[in-house]
């Protein structure tokens, strides 16, 4: 049964199936089907890594997309919450 609230259901469903969480699935697919996939793709990948920011740094990117429990994280629980995000 389609969501109506994701706008390409075939991306949202590749992303899901490499293992991307429902919200960066639907976040992914709606702006591809906004602004066209060679858009979206082309902005990717410009985030710095992970393992070169501070808990801090860490801490606001995990409050920034909403990350619950990010408070009481250590730095690699931020790490892997956001990956998985």
């Amino acid at each position: 049964m389609p969501n109506s609230s994701i706008k390409d259901e075939k991306t949202y469903k590749e992303i899901r199936k490499k293992g991307g969480s429902k919200e960066k699935a639907a976040r992914i697919a709606n702006a591809s089907a906004n602004e066209g996939k060679k858009k979206v793709s082309a902005r990717g990948g410009k985030s710095g890594s992970y393992d070169d920011m501070s808990k801090e740094q860490l801490y606001k990117r995990a409050k920034k997309v909403g990350i619950e429990g990010r408070s009481s994280m250590s730095k690699s629980e931020l790490r892997k919450a956001l990956r998985d995000h």
